[in-house]
């Protein structure tokens, strides 16, 4: 499916945040029998956050058949149908299933020494295990393509996958030429958009925006230092990930030119204009460009303390390769060497929170994404850690779900299939024992989760997780 260009999708996401789809009502197009998983559910009395508008449909019955919702309404009026696995859920909340909009699928290469395909498959799962249901892979590769039909043919237990194609970078895209020809080529392949690397020169991006405009496909990701935000939001970035390029955007008009800018601008903060903010974010909105924090990675980088201790804060460390575990303490001492001090650090991730919350105050579209698996990002893990980051940033819980939920559908124009509870959406559903828009952490530890309509109770979740962390390399 096409990827909506900025203004259309701004459009939609504003759409969809004035109308409220009542909860009942059968939007289209998910039909029984599109799913590898056939099979009917009932999940029995229990508590829906539709996400369609805030709040809680409280003693519904949900019923599932072949990967679809068939229908939905009070327990009382709905009957379970013979034969379908009841799922009794007196006192716990269903949701849709969360996105991250900031995934990475490894290539071979790199899991050469991880256990191959495999270990993709543990990352697809670890993302199911936390109602992760739909990912953007980052950083494409043409392998991608054969693991995408695997999972939709039920070989392998995963989210839905939407892929960039490889890095466009400053040493692959080293001239025009090269460029107009990587765009054409990305386009054929059937990559779903371009991913933008630092390094990219400003013809080079140009020529980059003006052939992929033409040819019908959208970039995103980071910002090169020689395009900057105002140009990415000119040609209409689908997403700028990382905030990239949005502290140097907003810096004092005395700020020293050419001063290094670090960890997506931390060495720049002192020089930041915070009164610059909300111009910058109601030219985001204006743009219809959206945006993923990952301010999970950075919260994790300016911690002020040593890879060891950031360690001991993660026990869904676990879950990876000990060589990734080493690699990832190694990385933050590392960096901690040099490091911009605490207080820097501190303000570093204040100014990152008022930039978030002002995007969101304005409009501009935010959508959930960690950069898993990165360091210290788990998959699937660091998604709830990134709503976490989202609430002290200003959101309210149900603010910080919608950018992983309903944005998230908004933005991949598939509105009327997911990201929200109702008869006719697709089965990716999460459910759980307390209710979210209360507490955030709430939705960290699934009861069960249904992807593609395939239902995994805890104790199968447990069991895949507890196999995970004893094969472990």
């Amino acid at each position: 499916m096409t990827l909506l260009r900025p203004a259309a999708r701004a459009a939609l996401f504003l759409l969809a945040a004035a109308v409220a789809i009542p909860a009942t009502l059968a939007a289209d197009p998910c039909e029984p029998g599109r799913s590898p998983y056939k099979g009917v559910f009932a999940f029995v009395n229990v508590n829906v956050i539709p996400m369609d508008r805030e709040g809680v449909l409280e003693d519904m019955t949900v019923i599932v058949r072949d990967g679809c919702i068939v229908e939905m309404g009070p327990a009382s009026r709905i009957s379970v149908p013979g034969g379908a696995t009841r799922i009794e859920a007196v006192g716990q909340f269903l949701m849709p299933g969360l996105a991250e909009l900031h995934a990475h699928i490894l290539p071979p290469q790199a899991t050469q020494n991880l256990g191959g395909e495999a270990y993709n498959e543990r990352i697809l799962f670890l993302f199911v295990a936390n109602g992760v249901t739909t990912v953007r892979g980052m950083l494409g590769h043409p392998t991608h393509f054969a693991l995408r039909k695997r999972v939709e043919a039920g070989e392998v237990l995963g989210p839905r996958i939407w892929t960039s194609s490889p890095s466009f970078n400053g040493n692959s895209m080293p001239n025009v030429q090269v460029a107009d020809s990587a765009v054409r080529a990305a386009k054929e392949a059937g990559y779903d958009f371009l991913k933008i690397h630092p390094g990219v020169t400003r013809v080079v991006f140009d020529t980059i925006a003006a052939v992929a405009s033409r040819v019908g496909i959208g970039f995103a990701g980071h910002v090169p230092s020689d395009v900057g935000v105002p140009r990415a939001l000119e040609v209409g970035y689908l997403s700028i990930d990382h905030l990239d390029g949005y502290l140097e955007a907003v810096l004092r008009d005395d700020a020293p030119a050419g001063a290094p800018s670090g960890f997506f601008g931390a060495s720049l903060v002192e020089y930041v204009d915070e009164a610059k903010i909300a111009d910058m974010a109601r030219r985001t909105r204006e743009a219809g460009v959206w945006n993923v924090p990952t301010q999970t990675l950075a919260a994790s980088y300016a911690a002020v303390e040593s890879g060891e201790e950031r360690a001991a804060h993660h026990p869904e460390l676990r879950y990876i390769p000990e060589v990734t575990r080493t690699q990832w303490v190694n990385s933050k001492n590392n960096w901690n060497q040099n490091a911009p001090p605490p207080e820097q650090l501190a303000r570093y991730i204040d100014v990152r929170g008022k930039l978030i919350k002002a995007l969101h105050d304005a409009g501009a579209g935010l959508l959930l994404g960690s950069d898993a698996p990165q360091v210290w990002n788990v998959p699937g893990f660091s998604a709830h850690r990134e709503l976490e980051t989202l609430v002290a940033a200003g959101l309210t819980p149900y603010e910080a779900l919608v950018t992983g939920t309903r944005n998230v559908a908004a933005f991949f124009d598939v509105a009327d299939e997911q990201g929200t509870v109702a008869a006719g959406m697709r089965a990716d559903l999460i459910l759980l024992d307390a209710n979210p828009l209360t507490q955030i952490r709430n939705a960290s530890d699934p009861a069960g989760v249904m992807v593609y309509g395939r239902w995994l109770p805890r104790a199968e979740i447990q069991e895949r997780l507890l196999s995970i962390a004893a094969e472990r390399q």
